[in-house]
């Protein structure tokens, strides 16, 4: 069986699965459901999907083979994640569900203002475009490899294929919205965790190690490339280093934050539990299962670099950098663990990008055209222009990602993903304006601090790096943020209405 045939089977039989799973979580279904999935989503059911949800193709491929490049240094950052999981469950939480949102930046337009609304709203698309953009390009590369050679060219054939999985996106979430996200991202949360799992297996039974072979390899294994340091070194004491432990942990806490609290398509899912109390559990075990999960991740990566310099190293394996570690092993390995790796590729994009899709259509639908406040249009009017605002949308992500296949350039993608991490600090700057002080501003400089705070952000981190060798990595999301924050501060007065996070 050609390794084509065997791509087409794997993509078709599980996109029928989803569609199945589509059409049953969509009947009945409104504009509430679509939104807010009806608010009767089970607490445990939205933390073991947001698995699926919170990570993507790109951390599928990359997270295992990073470890080869920077040991276990990505795990600070994890543990950051908890405490940033915990704030949002806290501080958030309590002020989405009291004030009933669809879109959390609604909140910014209460707080202080319609400009204030629609820049939050208009940062966050950009930040979600070009993210969702980047991880679908980077597995419709992967795909590629899986289709023979024709006569259409390269660029028409990566158009064709990022169009076929577009439009299954759309068809999939443009009745049941975030409530068919919720449930699809419980089968492909379990599919992913299943493909990691027997990757290991297969990949432990090759070298004849026993379980306990594999733990004292995943624990003592040296990183090849740097003779005497262990791959499980997590710390990194050098204060000058953007893989730094302190950094990585606030930077890990404060991404967290910003990336879901902050997030339309994440906060979607929590707000479609019954209530409150719900909704923190959701939360509360979502930072443990994540944490289990980047854990599981991270041991994969030891495990792959250990087998690939046993067996003759990158060379032997054809890999020229680290993302290629994970696919070039499972396809040395035969075709039921190709066919497995498949599934939880597959798995961990559906998620993300379907999530995206849903989260930009509910953010432009509520946030610019206010369909929560407009009764002069009727339910039927809104639910055409919803599924309208969807197609958009999905035509905007596949001139993106033609683009990217355009420049072809690997450093264009790692800029797509610094721009968006630019995009949230704004974010967490203005939200944190509003949530911990008692001063209001004028709305309409906003967007203008807003433009102005990433620019500023990036000229500091130039000169520290260019004059200083100081990088401040992840941290660069904090910067960006309180120089929003101290921006709004002294443009600010004193209110008169109390906004407090007790309310």
């Amino acid at each position: 069986m050609s390794s084509f045939l065997i791509f087409l089977i794997t993509f078709f039989v599980y996109t029928v699965s989803l569609f199945f799973i589509s059409w049953r979580t969509s009947k009945k279904s409104n504009m509430t459901s679509y939104f807010r999935g009806d608010r009767k989503t089970p607490w445990a059911v939205v933390a073991y999907g947001m698995i699926g949800a919170s990570l993507s193709g790109v951390t599928f491929i990359s997270v295992p083979g990073n470890v080869l490049a920077q040991n276990w240094y990505y795990l600070p950052m994890v543990i950051g994640f908890i405490a940033g999981y915990a704030f949002i469950a806290e501080v958030l939480l309590p002020i989405y569900y009291k004030k009933n949102l669809n879109s959390i930046y609604s909140y910014l337009g209460d707080r202080f203002g319609l400009y204030s609304n629609k820049t939050a709203a208009f940062f966050f698309m950009i930040s979600r475009l070009l993210g969702a953009a980047v991880r679908i390009f980077v597995v419709i590369i992967v795909f590629m490899t899986f289709i023979p050679s024709s006569s259409i060219s390269e660029m028409g054939l990566f158009t064709i294929v990022a169009a076929i999985f577009l439009l299954f996106l759309y068809l999939y979430t443009y009745r049941g919205g975030v409530k068919t996200i919720i449930w699809t991202d419980v089968l492909q949360t379990t599919f992913m965790l299943l493909a990691v799992f027997i990757s290991i297996y297969f990949i432990v039974d090759k070298m004849d190690w026993s379980f306990n072979d594999m733990f004292k390899s995943i624990f003592n294994a040296e990183n090849p490339l740097i003779p005497g340091v262990k791959l499980s070194t997590s710390i990194d004491l050098n204060s000058s280093s953007a893989t730094n432990f302190i950094k990585q942990f606030i930077s890990g806490a404060f991404v967290c934050i910003a990336m879901t609290g902050f997030d339309q398509t994440m906060m979607q899912k929590n707000l479609s539990c019954r209530d409150l109390k719900s909704a923190k559990k959701n939360m509360y075990s979502t930072s443990i299962i994540i944490f289990l999960v980047n854990l599981l991740f991270l041991a994969l990566g030891i495990i792959l670099t250990v087998y690939i310099f046993s067996n003759g190293g990158m060379d032997a394996f054809g890999i020229s950098k680290t993302d290629q570690m994970f696919p070039k092993v499972v396809s040395s390995l035969g075709v039921g663990i190709t066919v497995i790796f498949l599934i939880g590729l597959i798995s961990a994009t559906y998620p993300s990008a379907g999530g995206a899709m849903t989260s930009l259509t509910s953010s432009f639908c509520i946030d610019f055209l206010h369909f929560d406040k407009r009764a002069d249009l009727s339910v039927h009017t809104k639910e055409k222009m919803r599924k309208f605002i969807q197609a958009i949308f999905a035509l905007i992500l596949l001139v993106i990602m033609c683009l990217l296949y355009i420049l072809n350039n690997q450093a264009v993608i790692v800029l797509v993903y610094k721009l968006a991490s630019y995009t949230y600090g704004p974010l967490l700057g203005i939200f944190f304006f509003g949530i911990f002080t008692n001063r209001d501003v004028n709305d309409k400089i906003i967007p203008w601090l807003a433009i102005s705070s990433p620019i500023l952000c990036f000229l500091l981190n130039y000169i520290f790096k260019t004059f200083i060798g100081f990088e401040f990595g992840f941290c660069l999301l904090i910067v960006n943020a309180l120089l929003t924050f101290l921006g709004m501060f002294f443009i600010s007065k004193p209110s008169n209405n109390i906004c407090k996070i007790a309310e």
